[in-house]
């Protein structure tokens, strides 16, 4: 008995001391300009660049008060395990905006207003947006963090919007928008419980997988697409950016305005050779499944269990998305 609670006493000082190793700041508008104070800050990348380091393990968790936030923002690779929490009562509360595009940033890759880094990056409750509007390649957020989640979040852009580009990532509970291309890189990336919204006709996906055996690819599960008004012109569900791009859409209602063809070749006249395009259990009157284009597959239950979020982005570490989500508030 003496040695069970000895060992409880000890798990209880391990768990605090974990909880200790964290360290939490809040930015808020109303926050002073100039200040000593290290836990309040006007603006995220303040937060980012002057909040003190976490202990070994431990998280920056950032509460960010509702308000509109006009700035570009950099997780680098020295902040791993950084949390942005949206303090409003949604995410439409806390938006991080900027209107860069690929032409004013010189670079589709240079016009992102949130960029993120950082190992373990997780944000939850707020929006990021890009204002550019269909001015061309223009990204509300790059993600090229390993053991992302992303929970609650909305995603507001145009062209190219969500830059999933690295590493294991896991979204839900998300609303992602945009016209063309506008969730694109080469992530191992599961879409979970959201809603995709596309506004004109163009591509929900352009999935960049560079060889037949690399283990990315996209995957939504129980989402819903929706879509604006695309003045009688159909839009589609991918086309590759690269060669052997992988995206699969599972349990996912599906509009009337998507092709027949569900799938598009990246250019007229070309091939989805190479590609694997697969869905299951589509519903909605954009699932005519008979129509999709040929080269595209519907997977059997077996298959289809393969990119289930706890297989397909387990890793060797054997991460736990669906855990990780559930920690968020």
């Amino acid at each position: 008995m003496r040695r069970l609670l000895i060992f409880a006493m000890a798990v209880s000082l391990l768990a605090g001391s974990a909880h200790a190793q964290s360290v939490v700041v809040r930015v808020s508008p109303d926050a002073p300009r100039a200040s000593s104070n290290d836990t309040l800050f006007p603006t995220v990348q303040m937060a980012l660049d002057h909040a003190p380091q976490p202990g070994p393990g431990g998280r920056l968790i950032i509460q960010i008060a509702p308000g509109v936030y006009h700035e570009r923002v950099i997780i680098t690779q020295n902040r791993p395990r950084t949390t942005l929490q949206g303090m409003g009562s949604g995410p439409q509360d806390v938006v991080i905006t900027a209107a860069e595009n690929a032409k004013s940033a010189g670079g589709t890759f240079f016009s992102s207003t949130v960029e993120a880094y950082g190992p373990e990056f997780e944000a939850d409750n707020l929006t990021f947006e890009n204002a550019a509007g269909p001015t061309g390649q223009a990204v509300a957020l790059t993600v090229r963090s390993d053991r992302a989640v992303l929970k609650h979040c909305r995603f507001l852009g145009d062209q190219d919007t969500l830059f999933a580009d690295f590493g294991r990532q896991y979204y839900v509970d998300d609303f992602i928008e945009g016209g063309v291309d506008f969730i694109f890189g080469d992530a191992a990336a599961v879409f979970a419980d959201s809603e995709i919204h596309i506004i004109r006709p163009g591509y929900l996906t352009a999935q960049s997988r560079t060889e037949p055996d690399q283990s990315t690819g996209y995957v939504f599960l129980h989402d819903r697409i929706t879509a604006g008004d695309m003045g009688g012109r159909p839009f589609f569900l991918g086309r590759p950016w690269r060669r052997y791009a992988r995206v699969v859409f599972l349990d996912t209602e599906m509009p009337a305005s998507l092709s027949p063809q569900g799938w598009s070749a990246w250019t007229r006249g070309g091939s989805i050779e190479g590609t694997f395009y697969a869905e299951r259990g589509s519903t909605g009157k954009g699932a005519r499944i008979h129509s999709r284009l040929a080269g595209s597959y519907q997977l059997s239950e077996s298959q289809a269990a393969e990119f289930q979020p706890s297989r397909f982005l387990a890793g060797s570490d054997h991460w736990d998305p669906i855990a990780a989500a559930e920690r968020l508030p």
